[in-house]
């Protein structure tokens, strides 16, 4: 038997009231703050991220999924959608639209990593771009959208983390105050932190190794070396954090693995899902668009792994959906009524009303059991005496009061379902 691939998920139809629920949570929240829905293609021409995340980065070098298309094209499936939003961003001017364009999104990733708890090789962001202002209160506004989603979701096991990056110029200068403070440790090092001190050396920050941590311990951080005017925007993001009743906590090892942030960063961790813990993560990324053939253009954006934040909502059972239930069970009593049954079915639907009816020939008391099964409203019998004298019977399966009615008369039917 074939099976699906390991990494990868089948969302039965019993798993997709809560995905749902989590979909329509995500677009009422950014559309009360005006962000507009993108979609983006599944893949993009691979040189798009290696030039946004970055070379060094684990997710270009070890993570994605890239092939050669039969045009000779390096093609490959996204792993992030910042860059092909910024992508779409430029080749579509969408700039000249508004002076601040606020776009956010529902998508698949593909990233071929160890899947574990909460991590899959196909998985599910939803996030937002804020594309045109330098404002540090739009980086406010992007952590805000970020926990006020989580909040509405019921989580309460929460921490935000934030810290600066400064701008490229200071992350250049303490780089090299790093490596001055761990030359003499580097060989102490895990082997993954030792490839990062050459090539990526911040990413040295998120390393989980214990042994690491305890040699960067004492280690300078980036918070104390960056400019004045880094700092003081970073005061206003606390500021307006303070100002909208959302706790945080300041993190200076955050220093997130892509290298086009710049100035704000965040992360939203819960404490009910493991290891992986980080349910959203974003900051600002001043210098993208011009590296992606745009005008020089600020932006600030955060991506949110849903099957993450799933766990973390089953975790603490902060949601829960209604069972799933249809307006009415059509039975058919006289087996010959087949036809009959589905065109009232059909007139029933298209006045949108969720309708099921047998297909098996079953008998009444194995249909009355599918009704139950399908959390029916209502059932309406067809068939027997009644039928023949021109009537049909709907049933109200809470209370179990039952009305005869005109079979002719359709919008008596209606006109009950509806009350």
């Amino acid at each position: 038997m074939i099976k699906a691939i390991k990494g990868t998920k089948d969302l039965l139809p019993a798993d997709n009231p809560r995905w749902r629920f989590l979909e329509e949570t995500v677009r009422r929240i950014f559309e009360n703050f005006n962000y507009r829905e993108i979609r983006t293609p599944i893949f993009e021409e691979t040189a798009l991220f290696a030039r946004s995340i970055g070379e060094e980065t684990d997710i270009v070098s070890k993570e994605m999924y890239t092939f050669t298309d039969k045009g000779g094209t390096s093609i490959t499936l996204k792993p992030e959608m910042t860059a092909g939003v910024v992508r779409a961003y430029v080749e579509h001017s969408l700039g000249s639209q508004h002076p601040v364009t606020k776009l956010y999104y529902i998508s698949p990733m593909f990233r071929q990593e160890r899947p574990q708890a909460g991590r899959f090789r196909q998985f599910h962001q939803f996030g937002a771009e804020a594309i045109g202002s330098s404002s540090p209160v739009l980086d406010g506004e992007i952590i805000q959208t970020a926990y006020d989603i989580l909040k509405a979701l019921g989580l309460q096991d929460l921490t935000v983390k934030i810290n600066s990056l400064g701008v490229p110029a200071d992350r250049e200068n303490y780089k090299q105050l790093l490596r001055n403070y761990l030359n003499d440790k580097k060989d102490k090092l895990t082997e993954d932190s030792r490839k990062r001190f050459d090539k990526n050396i911040l990413r040295i920050f998120d390393s989980k190794a214990e042994s690491d941590q305890e040699l960067i311990k004492n280690a300078p951080m980036l918070i104390d070396h960056i400019n004045d005017e880094s700092k003081n925007d970073f005061e206003v993001v606390k500021e307006y954090l303070s100002k909208v009743n959302i706790p945080f906590e300041v993190d200076p090892k955050l220093v997130r693995g892509l290298d086009y942030y710049t100035k704000t960063t965040f992360e939203i961790i819960s404490g009910k899902v493991g290891s992986q813990s980080a349910l959203c993560g974003g900051g600002r990324y001043d210098l993208l668009i011009e590296q992606l053939g745009g005008k020089p253009t600020p932006g600030v954006g955060f991506a949110a792994g849903m099957e993450r934040i799933l766990l973390a909502c089953e975790n603490e059972n902060s949601f829960t959906v209604d069972e799933p239930a249809i307006d009415v069970y059509i039975i058919r009593i006289d087996k010959e009524l087949g036809l009959e049954v589905s065109a009232i079915a059909s007139q029933l639907r298209r006045k949108n009303f969720t309708v099921d009816y047998d297909y098996l020939q079953r008998s009444v008391k194995a249909q009355m059991r599918e009704a139950n099964k399908l959390n029916a409203k209502y059932t309406l019998f067809i068939g027997g005496d009644e039928y023949k004298n021109g009537m049909i019977n709907l049933k109200n399966m809470e209370t179990g009061e039952q009305t005869n009615l005109p079979i002719n008369d359709l919008s008596r039917v209606i006109d009950n379902l509806k009350a």
